[in-house]
């Protein structure tokens, strides 16, 4: 079966999961969903991620703090496959006063909004994280 938006559909199973209090989960494997994990990996929201090449999927070691909750609150998919949303980081608004994150798919890569505001490049916007 064919699915028209590949990280919309990773972004639920994570949300997902998380709810229902889960420590892994498996979906397809995709280069962009790689490139969004490392984001998620370096800003703190998920424990790590591995290949399984064989299968061609991804697991997903999701974070809980000590009580119990969920590392990420909040998920949101901004560009989605009807409507792409382009911004350039200058008009990026922060999001919940800068303690969540946007991920951009830019001309240097997929990065959080901090990143791309160190190197000066805007680009489309993929989801916010808080």
């Amino acid at each position: 079966m064919s699915m028209s938006d590949n990280i919309a559909d990773m972004l639920t199973r994570i949300r997902n999961g998380q709810k229902s209090k889960l420590l892994n989960v498996a979906l397809p494997m995709s280069n962009l969903k790689c490139a969004v994990l490392d984001v998620l990996k370096s800003e703190g929201f998920i424990l790590g991620y591995t290949k399984d090449i064989e299968k061609r999927a991804i697991n997903i070691s999701l974070k809980y703090s000590r009580i119990g909750e969920p590392a990420i609150s909040e998920v949101h998919k901004v560009s989605k496959p009807g409507k792409r949303i382009y911004s350039s980081i200058e008009d990026l608004p922060g999001y919940f006063n800068n303690m969540g994150i946007h991920i951009l798919s830019t001309s240097h890569g997929v990065m959080s909004d901090r990143q791309a505001k160190k190197e000066n490049v805007g680009g489309e916007v993929i989801c916010k994280v808080f």
